[in-house]
């Protein structure tokens, strides 16, 4: 589903470049749950965002089921990630003075879809995720859990292949954490591929899949290491 051939992205910051990508390869098979782990700095969110279509490499190819996305121009690209991508973040990033139902719909009014289509298809993503009793409330009146699983509704809303989760029990306390986390791998278990970027090593190890990132580049990933042990 996703291959990445020799990826560089530098930063500028003051008079220092700052290499966050270095010939970075992947690929990734649809369905797969990665986590992606390592200390600040060393690319996770900068490697999230490519991925994303949010950020694009200075060098390098990015392949999504076999089209070079790095070949397409800024409105293609937003159409590709409106498509097919969903995204979490730590911070919830919802419209206050909306209601939780309003944002989950926000997406699918975006894309030009009418009312009477909308409708079942929040009911059946607010009742999915627990939220059905909480739908008409604002976020400010919702915990951190509630919020976090009204983002993840409204990333998956309009069925991604491809759900991107940048930190997202930073904000949250172990409890909640958990549901959402578990919430997320009830989702790839549906099908949907899953890329999760944490600190937390205990969330990492719930993966199939592990990446270590260091000064840019991948230094371990679980899966080579299996093909290896496998051929000893």
């Amino acid at each position: 589903m996703i291959r990445l051939e020799q990826l560089c992205r530098t930063y500028q910051l003051g008079d220092q470049p700052v290499k966050a990508l270095d010939a970075v390869d992947l690929e990734v098979d649809a369905g797969e749950y990665l986590s992606v782990m390592g200390p600040s700095g060393s690319g996770k969110s900068t490697l999230l965002n490519i991925i994303g279509l949010l950020d694009t490499p200075d060098s390098g190819r990015y392949f999504l089921d076999g089209r070079e996305m790095t070949a397409l121009g800024e409105e293609a690209r937003a159409a590709e990630r409106n498509r097919r991508i969903g995204f979490v973040f730590q911070a919830y990033h919802l419209i206050e003075r909306l209601s939780a139902r309003e944002n989950i719909e926000l997406p699918l009014i975006l894309a030009g879809m009418a009312p009477p289509e909308r409708r079942p298809l929040v009911d059946e993503v607010t009742e999915r995720l627990g939220l059905a009793d909480r739908a008409g409330h604002l976020p400010r009146q919702l915990s951190g859990g509630q919020r976090q699983r009204v983002a993840i509704a409204r990333a998956v809303i309009r069925r991604p292949a491809l759900l991107l989760a940048d930190e997202p029990t930073g904000n949250l306390d172990s409890h909640s954490g958990t549901e959402v986390i578990e919430l997320l791998e009830e989702l790839n278990g549906s099908g949907i591929t899953l890329l999760v970027v944490t600190h937390d090593p205990n969330i990492g190890r719930r993966a199939g899949r592990k990446l270590r990132m260091e000064d840019g580049r991948i230094t371990e990933d679980s899966a080579a290491r299996e093909v290896a042990d496998a051929h000893r």
